[in-house]
């Protein structure tokens, strides 16, 4: 880019115009690929973002959304519905048998700000003052006021920390510390008795802090402590859900399931901005009254838009269709080997994995994080090699889209070592 002078007209997202390159103009994609104007093949290793599942320009999902445009395109979805809309919340749960209702928005983001309004309200409208969140310290949850209030206290939320209210933050019970982790959280319980409205959480990987893990049994911990004294719980598995830890859910590792769960990124199959909020029918009940004013104050132009509806309940069906999770195992398995491969190597610090996750945490000099500088140096060596890596600082992550190839495993495994190595 380097225009200064504000000729080009687009304002990037997570990007510093002043000394960023210029954008790569991307024309086309087809499967695990994006090609750009002068047609030269790209290896999407991140799914464009997390969103797409089942490759790029997927024909069903092509063909839902093609069908729909032509019937409904959009409706106002206060005091009004649509088949679409209602197929797919009873797609969902099934998927999710635990809860009865699904609440529809635009992103990540607001899914997670409709889940907390929720949550917030549910005590509101039963006359008790539960206020207080419970989230992890390294969180990420969205970019919206709310979203960002419940993140991680850094970088990402700086210039408005003074504008963020209040959270109880715990630390991450990642491996060697579950212990300690479980012991702070019941610690903050009790100090804090009877005014927790909700605890949030990114089920297994923390995706923007470095893709950090922690296993299923510390959860189902932390969870039945939550359960044990009333408190809602959360689980954003906007980046975690249809299949990316190897389950449909992350939170299908646990016993104890979350009371509301937000939905977004690859719920479309990376097609179009959509996101659902499903929760229990214990959540719901408290928003029924004769008064108005106990009505979730929540909604969206484009709620339950018919287009999205139709991508997302297309994207289930391939689920249905093709031998999905037969792909997700295929992909587990071929990052396993290249953890045991490289989990030694001079200039790893840490290799982390579940499911399709695949994270390399590098050594540095200097202290590791979102802005080390190891990130352009990665990512332009990539880039060179026709594979789009997006490093969140020192950690490189391998996140492909399900139908991906061994020999393209293979292609982007070669090219980190050849990073490794330099």
């Amino acid at each position: 880019m380097n225009e200064p002078n504000g000729q080009y007209p687009i304002w990037h997202p997570y990007t510093q115009m002043q000394t960023a390159g210029k954008p790569l103009k991307i024309v086309r994609g087809e499967g695990a690929y994006l090609y750009d104007e002068e047609g030269n093949r790209y290896i999407d290793a991140v799914s464009s973002w997390w969103t797409n599942l089942h490759g790029h320009a997927h024909p069903h999902i092509a063909q839902a959304i093609a069908k729909q445009a032509q019937q409904l395109e959009q409706v106002i979805f206060a005091g009004f519905t649509h088949k679409p809309a209602i197929q797919l919340a009873e797609k969902l749960l099934q998927c999710i048998r635990y809860h009865s209702k699904v609440f529809y928005s635009d992103n990540g983001s607001t899914a997670v700000e409709a889940a907390v309004k929720m949550a917030l309200q549910f005590w509101w409208n039963k006359g008790e003052e539960r206020k207080k969140i419970i989230a992890f310290r390294d969180a990420y949850h969205g970019d919206t006021f709310g979203a960002m209030s419940i993140s991680a206290r850094g970088v990402f939320t700086s210039p408005y920390r003074a504008l963020l209210f209040d959270v109880l933050f715990a630390d991450i019970p990642v491996s060697g510390n579950e212990e300690q982790c479980l012991q702070q959280f019941k610690s903050m319980l009790n100090e804090n008795k009877n005014e927790i409205a909700a605890f949030i959480f990114e089920p297994l990987v923390l995706g923007s802090a470095g893709m950090l893990m922690y296993k299923p049994a510390v959860l189902d911990e932390l969870l039945k402590l939550c359960e044990a004294n009333n408190i809602i719980t959360i689980a954003d598995e906007v980046m975690t859900g249809f299949g990316r830890t190897g389950k449909f859910l992350a939170t299908d590792y646990c016993s104890v399931k979350p009371n509301i769960i937000c939905l977004s990124k690859g719920i479309t199959g990376g097609f179009l901005p959509f996101a659902a909020t499903t929760c229990s029918q214990k959540i719901y009940d408290a928003f029924l009254s004769d008064e108005k004013s106990k009505m979730l104050f929540h909604g969206h132009s484009y709620t339950g838009n018919p287009l999205g509806c139709s991508a997302a309940i297309a994207s289930l069906e391939v689920f249905e269709t093709e031998d999905v999770f037969s792909r997700i195992l295929l992909i587990e398995k071929q990052h396993t080997l290249f953890s045991n491969r490289i989990k030694n190597h001079a200039s790893v610090k840490e290799v982390r994995h579940t499911g399709t996750i695949l994270a390399i945490e590098l050594k540095t000099e200097t202290e590791s994080g979102y802005l080390n500088t190891i990130r352009d140096k990665a990512y332009s060596y990539f880039m060179e090699r026709k594979i789009i890596l997006r490093p969140l600082g020192n950690v490189v992550y391998v996140l492909p889209p399900y139908c991906i190839s061994e020999k393209d495993l293979a292609e982007i495994y070669a090219a980190i070592e050849g990073f490794l190595s330099l």
